[in-house]
C-alpha cells in the first residue's frame, strides 16, 4: 500500500528538481517550467495531506492552485513572446532593462554566445515563377 511518506518523498523530489532547474537555468521559458515543477510537488503533497486527514481540504487547495498556474502559464506566454519579439532572446540575462532605476545591472560571469540574426528558418520557393511556363513564350495549346 503507498503510505503518506511515499507521495511525500514524490512531492520532495520534484520540488527540488524544480528548484534545481530555477537556480540553474537562464532561459525564461525553462525558469517558468522548474516553477511549474515546484507547484505541482507542493500540490501533491496538499493532496497527500488531504488524503491522511480524511478531508476534501487538500484536494480544494489542489485545485485552486492548479487554476492559479493555468491562469500564470497564460500571462507567461504572451510575456515570452513580447520579450523574444522586443529582444530577440529569452535569456533571463539580457533583461536588465526591466529593472527598476538605481539598481546597479548584474553580470554574469559566462555570457551565452550569441546567436546569428538570420537564424529563422526560410520557406523554399515552390512551384514556377509566375510567368515562366509555356504561354509566356507565345506558345497556346489547342
Amino acid at each position: 500500500m503507498i503510505s503518506l511518506a511515499h507521495f511525500l518523498v514524490v512531492g520532495a523530489v520534484l520540488f527540488g528538481l524544480g528548484l534545481v532547474g530555477f537556480l540553474t537555468r537562464r532561459n525564461l521559458i525553462t525558469l517558468f517550467l522548474c516553477a511549474e515543477l515546484m507547484l505541482q510537488g507542493v500540490v501533491l503533497n496538499f493532496l497527500a495531506f488531504g488524503r491522511m486527514h480524511g478531508s476534501l481540504n487538500g484536494q480544494v487547495f489542489g485545485l485552486f492552485v492548479i487554476t492559479v498556474a493555468a491562469c500564470e502559464a497564460g500571462l507567461a506566454l504572451a510575456l515570452f513572446l513580447v520579450l523574444y519579439r522586443r529582444g530577440r532572446s529569452l535569456d533571463s540575462g539580457l533583461w536588465q532593462t526591466l529593472r527598476e532605476k538605481g539598481i546597479p545591472p548584474v553580470a554574469d560571469s559566462e555570457p551565452l554566445p550569441s546567436l546569428v540574426e538570420d537564424s529563422l528558418p526560410v520557406l523554399p520557393v515552390a512551384g514556377r515563377k509566375p510567368g515562366a511556363g509555356p504561354r509566356a513564350e507565345g506558345v497556346s495549346r489547342a
